[in-house]
């Protein structure tokens, strides 16, 4: 079955940066888009970026410039390089498989904070 297993959350000062690794198991990976979502504390889940099979990404307006989400096909996992982090990018990052609305993993915690 589908596996999703995101690591990489932390607490972070505002301007700082983290990685995000999602692992993925139970499809075949290069064949599939990918996403990530989060959800900040009391609000639904927001779309942040999407990358094709071939790696073209698109970017919700509020973390253009600063987030970049990456795939290796080689070893079936994407990531999400956060840059210039601000407070109000505090939420739960979870990995999906296709668009925004499909299966997700469990999630990794991303805290900034000073």
């Amino acid at each position: 079955q589908v596996q999703l297993v995101e690591s990489g959350g932390a607490l972070v000062q505002p301007g700082g940066s983290l990685r995000l690794s999602c692992a993925t198991s139970g499809f075949t990976f290069k064949d599939s888009g990918m996403s990530w979502v989060r959800r900040a504390p009391g609000e639904g889940l927001e779309w942040v970026a999407s990358i094709g099979p071939g790696g073209g990404a698109t970017y919700t307006d509020f973390v253009k410039g600063r987030f970049t989400v990456s795939r290796d096909n080689s070893n079936n996992k994407l990531y999400l390089q956060m840059n210039n982090l601000k407070i109000e990018d505090t939420a739960v990052y979870y990995c999906v498989k296709g668009g925004p609305g499909g299966t997700r993993g469990q999630g990794t915690q991303v805290t900034v904070s000073s």
